[in-house]
């Protein structure tokens, strides 16, 4: 039996029932759907429009519902086609005649919007501590660097020298603004819908601030068109989750990079490698090139949904019924890739001897010359191309930059100094540089990040 039988005359064809049935998927909010309809309950109580008698039999009902589901006993019918209406058929069997009210001033369209809204509520929180344990680990592995450095690279070409606790840093400081866009999303969903009804309210006494409070929500709806057609909520979790995982893309590529035989930055631990089915000697970066691949999968989930979203009139369609399944995908694939991407990083052999190497080439440190330079009074536009022409003919004739340097009359043995193996890197001293003062700043700033993360989000 359907929610909306009294009006119609027989029975829902079965092909109406296969192609709109949602409980498949949205069975995943039962336990939400529960929390709002206890809450639901006592306000009717409150409002005196069911008696504490059948308040109690059906939040007991409701209980025993919720065990049901935790065992797994619960029973599914053919014809519960949503989880609302298999939850509601399921206490109504149970609670008898007081079942009947347990939808007094109620609407499928604000009851699932709540649902949404817990669960949403609760999943943003759970990712972002799984993003600030991956923070926690860059950090961990920029801590223990030391005072070892790398190439940094722009167009994937060598540019200057940079610790390596910088770079993974780097890292670190996108996966914060993803927690800051998480916190923030949570912050503008935290509004109740419950009490709007089908679009309009209701006629009876019912008081939606008192069980937004019941319900921990921040507020209640504004507007009753509004709460039941919002879905900007679920638009902006999909774009956070999809920044949050070409952030993981991104963490990804570089292993992939630094764990080749042409890099050979990196090994990685066999338990978060894979082989080959043919080739015996291979060890491949699969949960990198996923986090890379799934990026494509999640920015999906954001631009479908979107388009779902375009063009809908007020208030509530059925259309949005499409909100489930891109977000709770968007969820499963970065809360999966999270928990692989930490135990990834937290386990790859970083080989410092060949990242030195690579970075002690004279030539990255080119510009650190013509800073040298610029503090003597020369020009630096002069200076560039004075160290550019000493560059190309280093390359061109073969010989030694340094001994170019040395033999240039602005230059000189001074100068040669700054090609040094190391030197470079210790000469970034500007606030949020790569050298060992500004990258000391930032470990510390990054620390306490953390901490106020962790306190934004349990709150």
């Amino acid at each position: 039996m359907t929610l909306w039988h009294g009006r119609f005359g027989g029975r829902p064809a079965d092909e109406l029932l296969a192609y709109t049935v949602s409980l498949p998927f949205d069975r995943r909010l039962a336990a939400d759907d529960l929390t709002g309809s206890r809450a639901h309950v006592r306000g009717l109580v409150r409002a005196g429009l069911l008696s504490a008698d059948d308040g109690s039999i059906l939040l007991a009902a409701l209980d025993r519902v919720g065990v049901e589901l935790d065992e797994g006993s619960f029973a599914v019918r053919p014809d519960d086609e949503d989880v609302h209406t298999a939850v509601e058929r399921r206490v109504t069997e149970i609670a008898g005649a007081a079942g009947a009210r347990l939808h007094t001033g109620r609407s499928r369209n604000d009851q699932v919007a709540t649902d949404l809204r817990l669960f949403a509520k609760r999943e943003l929180t759970g990712v972002g501590h799984l993003v600030v344990g991956l923070e926690q680990t860059l950090l961990g592995r920029a801590e223990a660097a030391g005072d070892a450095y790398l190439p940094g690279y722009t167009h994937l070409q060598r540019a200057q020298p940079v610790l390596l606790s910088h770079h993974l840093l780097a890292h670190a400081w996108a996966l914060a603004r993803d927690v800051d866009r998480l916190v923030d999303t949570r912050r503008r969903l935290d509004v109740s819908p419950l009490g709007a009804g089908a679009l309009a309210g209701s006629s009876l006494p019912l008081d939606p601030d008192a069980t937004a409070a019941d319900l921990g929500f921040a507020a209640r709806f504004d507007n009753s068109l509004d709460a039941v057609s919002d879905r900007d909520f679920v638009a902006e979790s999909l774009f956070d989750l999809a920044m949050l995982g070409i952030h993981l893309s991104r963490l990804g590529e570089e292993l992939v990079i630094w764990s080749s035989e042409e890099w050979g930055f990196a090994t990685l631990a066999d338990a978060y490698a894979t082989g080959s089915s043919m080739l015996p000697q291979k060890k491949n970066p699969d949960i990198a090139e996923l986090a890379r691949g799934k990026a494509g999968r999640l920015i999906g989930d954001l631009t479908g949904f979107l388009a779902t979203l375009k063009g809908l009139p007020l208030a509530y369609n059925r259309d949005l019924q499409e909100d489930k399944e891109p977000l709770f995908d968007a969820l499963d694939q970065v809360r999966g890739g999270l928990v692989a991407m930490t135990g990834l990083w937290s386990s790859v052999e970083l080989h410092l001897d060949r990242m030195k190497e690579a970075a002690d080439t004279p030539a990255a440190c080119a510009v650190d010359l013509a800073e040298w330079l610029v503090q003597r009074g020369t020009p630096f536009r002069d200076a560039h191309a004075l160290v550019g022409g000493l560059v190309r003919d280093s390359m061109e004739r073969h010989v030694p930059l340094a001994e170019l340097v040395e033999a240039h009359p602005a230059l000189g043995v001074a100068a040669v100094e700054l090609l040094a193996p190391g030197v470079a890197v210790t000469r970034r001293s500007t606030p949020g540089g790569a050298g060992p003062a500004p990258v000391a700043v930032q470990m510390a700033a990054l620390r306490e990040g953390l901490a106020a993360q962790r306190r934004h989000l349990d709150r």
